[in-house]
């Protein structure tokens, strides 16, 4: 190769490499952007993370002392004064309504507003039901009204819910249809079997014969 060729080859590379820094100067910030946005985005999600993670445990905390405070008025001002998340609401919701020293209406405002709850899980807002069912002054039939959904095949509380059903029906003085219902209910396989024991003995408490199986 001629020396003029050489020539020729050098400033074409210097032109090229010129082009390279001057194009690197006129858009490199976006790359540095980019960069810095994800670098940025993973150092808030993980601020984030650990907010979260932060206020879970200060709410366990928050908990676990109001649990650990003897029954009475310093326990109700504890769970009355816990912060929660709205995931956590459910759960604060079904402690609050079991603290036996706050009052019978709040108690019960507390679970109704858990189980109208669309956005709550349906399992709590199930058992908000089952409770409100437990602790209503309600007549009998209104009381027949909150269980029997729960009592539909496929729903998680169905066994207890038929339970009390069958607790209902010995109120309302009907004791043969009381025994039906717990005999069936002692034989049933779905029901846990502390459940099925505890209506054993409940028929034999109201007179019943135990069915066999």
């Amino acid at each position: 190769m001629s020396n003029p060729e050489s020539f020729i080859d050098e400033v074409t590379e210097e032109l090229r490499r010129d082009r390279l820094y001057g194009a690197f100067r006129k858009y490199g910030w976006i790359g540095g952007l980019l960069v810095a946005l994800t670098v940025g985005g993973a150092a808030v999600h993980e601020y984030r993370k650990s907010a979260a993670t932060q206020k879970a445990q200060s709410f366990g905390d928050a908990l676990l002392d109001a649990l650990e405070t003897p029954v009475g008025p310093a326990r109700t001002a504890a769970l009355s004064a816990i912060a929660a998340q709205t995931s956590q609401e459910p759960l604060l919701a079904l402690l609050r309504s079991a603290d036996m020293e706050a009052d019978l209406t709040t108690r019960a405002a507390s679970l109704r507003g858990l189980a109208d709850n669309e956005a709550a899980p349906q399992a709590y807002r199930d058992l908000a039901v089952l409770r409100l069912a437990l602790i209503s002054d309600a007549d009998v039939s209104a009381r027949e009204a909150l269980l029997s959904p729960l009592a539909t095949p496929g729903r998680a509380l169905r066994p207890l819910a038929l339970e009390q059903l069958a607790y209902l029906k010995v109120e309302a003085n009907d004791l043969t249809g009381a025994l039906s219902d717990l005999n069936d209910l002692s034989v049933d396989q779905q029901a846990p079997a502390q459940l099925r024991q505890r209506v054993k003995q409940m028929i034999i408490v109201l007179g019943g014969q135990v069915a066999a199986g």
